[in-house]
Protein backbone atom coordinates (compact mmCIF):
# COMPACT_ATOMS: atom_id res chain seq x y z
CA UNK A 1 0.00 0.00 0.00
CA UNK A 2 2.88 2.40 0.75
CA UNK A 3 5.42 1.64 -1.97
CA UNK A 4 5.90 4.64 -4.24
CA UNK A 5 6.89 3.56 -7.74
CA UNK A 6 7.23 6.23 -10.41
CA UNK A 7 6.63 3.74 -13.23
CA UNK A 8 3.31 2.77 -11.62
CA UNK A 9 2.40 6.44 -11.13
CA UNK A 10 3.11 7.17 -14.80
CA UNK A 11 1.18 4.08 -15.96
CA UNK A 12 -1.84 4.80 -13.75
CA UNK A 13 -1.64 8.50 -14.63
CA UNK A 14 -1.74 7.72 -18.35
CA UNK A 15 -4.67 5.34 -17.88
CA UNK A 16 -6.64 7.93 -15.90
CA UNK A 17 -5.69 10.66 -18.38
CA UNK A 18 -7.06 8.52 -21.21
CA UNK A 19 -10.25 7.62 -19.32
CA UNK A 20 -10.97 11.12 -18.03
CA UNK A 21 -10.14 12.43 -21.54
CA UNK A 22 -10.16 16.04 -20.39
CA UNK A 23 -8.55 17.24 -23.65
CA UNK A 24 -11.18 15.38 -25.67
CA UNK A 25 -13.96 17.00 -23.65
CA UNK A 26 -12.77 20.56 -24.36
CA UNK A 27 -15.55 21.02 -26.96
CA UNK A 28 -18.09 19.94 -24.29
CA UNK A 29 -16.50 22.30 -21.73
CA UNK A 30 -16.62 25.21 -24.19
CA UNK A 31 -20.26 24.40 -24.92
CA UNK A 32 -21.09 24.26 -21.18
CA UNK A 33 -19.31 27.57 -20.65
CA UNK A 34 -21.39 29.20 -23.41
CA UNK A 35 -24.66 27.76 -21.99
CA UNK A 36 -24.07 28.34 -18.28
CA UNK A 37 -21.57 31.19 -18.18
CA UNK A 38 -18.63 30.90 -15.78
CA UNK A 39 -17.48 27.41 -14.78
CA UNK A 40 -15.81 27.11 -11.38
CA UNK A 41 -12.69 25.14 -12.32
CA UNK A 42 -11.45 24.88 -8.72
CA UNK A 43 -14.75 23.53 -7.40
CA UNK A 44 -15.15 21.01 -10.24
CA UNK A 45 -11.57 19.76 -9.81
CA UNK A 46 -11.75 19.39 -6.03
CA UNK A 47 -15.13 17.62 -6.09
CA UNK A 48 -13.93 15.22 -8.80
CA UNK A 49 -10.75 14.47 -6.81
CA UNK A 50 -12.75 13.75 -3.64
CA UNK A 51 -15.19 11.50 -5.50
CA UNK A 52 -12.35 9.51 -7.09
CA UNK A 53 -10.30 9.07 -3.90
CA UNK A 54 -13.34 8.13 -1.79
CA UNK A 55 -14.45 5.58 -4.39
CA UNK A 56 -10.91 4.18 -4.57
CA UNK A 57 -11.05 3.37 -0.83
CA UNK A 58 -14.75 2.59 -0.34
CA UNK A 59 -15.56 1.07 -3.72
CA UNK A 60 -14.25 -2.42 -2.91
CA UNK A 61 -16.21 -2.56 0.38
CA UNK A 62 -19.29 -1.43 -1.52
CA UNK A 63 -18.77 -4.28 -3.98
CA UNK A 64 -18.30 -6.78 -1.16
CA UNK A 65 -21.55 -5.53 0.38
CA UNK A 66 -23.43 -6.47 -2.80
CA UNK A 67 -21.43 -9.68 -3.32
CA UNK A 68 -19.14 -8.82 -6.23
CA UNK A 69 -15.40 -9.57 -6.15
CA UNK A 70 -12.73 -7.21 -7.54
CA UNK A 71 -11.83 -9.57 -10.41
CA UNK A 72 -15.42 -9.54 -11.67
CA UNK A 73 -15.54 -5.75 -11.37
CA UNK A 74 -12.18 -5.44 -13.14
CA UNK A 75 -13.38 -7.63 -16.03
CA UNK A 76 -16.58 -5.57 -16.24
CA UNK A 77 -14.39 -2.46 -16.09
CA UNK A 78 -12.31 -3.72 -18.99
CA UNK A 79 -15.50 -3.88 -21.07
CA UNK A 80 -16.39 -0.31 -20.09
CA UNK A 81 -12.88 0.83 -21.03
CA UNK A 82 -13.14 -1.11 -24.29
CA UNK A 83 -16.33 0.71 -25.26
CA UNK A 84 -14.94 4.08 -24.14
CA UNK A 85 -11.91 3.42 -26.35
CA UNK A 86 -14.18 2.54 -29.28
CA UNK A 87 -16.04 5.83 -28.77
CA UNK A 88 -12.75 7.72 -28.82
CA UNK A 89 -11.29 5.90 -31.83
CA UNK A 90 -14.40 5.73 -34.01
CA UNK A 91 -15.84 9.11 -33.02
CA UNK A 92 -19.21 7.64 -32.02
CA UNK A 93 -21.34 8.05 -28.88
CA UNK A 94 -22.48 4.84 -27.22
CA UNK A 95 -23.30 6.47 -23.89
CA UNK A 96 -25.33 9.65 -23.63
CA UNK A 97 -25.76 11.90 -20.60
CA UNK A 98 -28.83 13.96 -19.86
CA UNK A 99 -28.52 17.74 -19.99
CA UNK A 100 -27.94 19.46 -16.65
CA UNK A 101 -28.88 22.94 -15.49
CA UNK A 102 -25.62 23.76 -13.68
CA UNK A 103 -22.16 23.02 -14.99
CA UNK A 104 -19.50 23.13 -12.24
CA UNK A 105 -20.39 19.98 -10.30
CA UNK A 106 -22.81 18.24 -12.66
CA UNK A 107 -21.89 17.37 -15.41
CA UNK A 108 -18.28 18.56 -15.08
CA UNK A 109 -17.04 16.96 -11.82
CA UNK A 110 -19.49 14.09 -12.21
CA UNK A 111 -19.87 12.38 -14.69
CA UNK A 112 -17.43 14.07 -17.13
CA UNK A 113 -14.31 13.92 -14.94
CA UNK A 114 -15.23 11.31 -12.31
CA UNK A 115 -17.72 9.23 -14.25
CA UNK A 116 -18.57 5.55 -14.46
CA UNK A 117 -15.55 4.79 -16.62
CA UNK A 118 -13.22 6.48 -14.16
CA UNK A 119 -14.74 4.65 -11.17
CA UNK A 120 -14.50 1.29 -12.90
CA UNK A 121 -10.93 2.04 -13.91
CA UNK A 122 -9.93 2.99 -10.35
CA UNK A 123 -11.09 -0.32 -8.91
CA UNK A 124 -9.58 -2.23 -11.80
CA UNK A 125 -6.26 -0.47 -11.27
CA UNK A 126 -6.45 -1.11 -7.52
CA UNK A 127 -6.28 -4.83 -8.23
CA UNK A 128 -2.90 -4.36 -9.95
CA UNK A 129 -1.16 -1.28 -8.48
CA UNK A 130 -0.31 0.10 -5.02
CA UNK A 131 -2.98 2.45 -3.66
CA UNK A 132 -0.54 5.27 -2.89
CA UNK A 133 0.57 5.35 -6.54
CA UNK A 134 -3.06 5.53 -7.68
CA UNK A 135 -3.77 8.42 -5.27
CA UNK A 136 -0.71 10.33 -6.53
CA UNK A 137 -1.81 9.69 -10.14
CA UNK A 138 -5.33 10.94 -9.30
CA UNK A 139 -3.95 14.15 -7.79
CA UNK A 140 -1.62 14.73 -10.77
CA UNK A 141 -4.52 14.18 -13.17
CA UNK A 142 -6.76 16.56 -11.21
CA UNK A 143 -4.05 19.24 -11.39
CA UNK A 144 -3.95 18.70 -15.15
CA UNK A 145 -7.76 18.77 -15.31
CA UNK A 146 -7.75 22.08 -13.44
CA UNK A 147 -5.19 23.56 -15.85
CA UNK A 148 -7.21 22.38 -18.86
CA UNK A 149 -10.48 23.72 -17.39
CA UNK A 150 -8.86 27.09 -16.72
CA UNK A 151 -7.39 27.37 -20.21
CA UNK A 152 -9.89 25.34 -22.29
CA UNK A 153 -10.69 28.13 -24.74
CA UNK A 154 -6.97 28.82 -25.39
CA UNK A 155 -6.26 25.09 -25.90
CA UNK A 156 -9.17 24.80 -28.33
CA UNK A 157 -7.82 27.69 -30.39
CA UNK A 158 -4.26 26.30 -30.40
CA UNK A 159 -5.09 22.67 -31.26
CA UNK A 160 -8.07 23.26 -33.49
CA UNK A 161 -10.68 20.62 -34.19
CA UNK A 162 -8.28 18.32 -36.05
CA UNK A 163 -5.66 18.46 -33.29
CA UNK A 164 -8.25 17.54 -30.65
CA UNK A 165 -9.42 14.66 -32.86
CA UNK A 166 -5.89 13.27 -33.21
CA UNK A 167 -5.29 13.42 -29.44
CA UNK A 168 -8.63 11.76 -28.74
CA UNK A 169 -7.96 8.88 -31.17
CA UNK A 170 -4.41 8.36 -29.89
CA UNK A 171 -5.59 8.02 -26.31
CA UNK A 172 -8.40 5.79 -27.54
CA UNK A 173 -5.87 3.27 -28.88
CA UNK A 174 -3.89 3.43 -25.60
CA UNK A 175 -7.13 2.87 -23.66
CA UNK A 176 -8.05 -0.09 -25.90
CA UNK A 177 -4.70 -1.76 -25.16
CA UNK A 178 -5.19 -1.14 -21.42
CA UNK A 179 -8.68 -2.67 -21.57
CA UNK A 180 -7.29 -5.83 -23.18
CA UNK A 181 -4.52 -6.02 -20.54
CA UNK A 182 -7.00 -5.56 -17.66
CA UNK A 183 -9.26 -8.25 -19.10
CA UNK A 184 -6.40 -10.72 -19.53
CA UNK A 185 -5.01 -10.06 -16.03
CA UNK A 186 -8.34 -10.48 -14.23
CA UNK A 187 -10.32 -13.05 -16.23
CA UNK A 188 -8.20 -15.89 -14.80
CA UNK A 189 -9.31 -14.90 -11.29
CA UNK A 190 -12.93 -15.61 -12.19
CA UNK A 191 -12.30 -19.32 -12.70
CA UNK A 192 -10.02 -20.09 -9.75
Amino acid sequence: MFEIDFREIITVGMVLFAVIDIVGTIPIIVDLRSKHGHIESEKASIVACIIMIVFLFVGEELLNLIGIDVNSFAVAGSFVLFFLALEMILGIRLYRDEEASSASIVPLAFPLIAGAGTMTTLLSLRSQFFTINIVIAIILNIILVYIVLKSSSKIEKILGENGLGVIRKTFGVVLLAIAVKLFAANVKGLFV
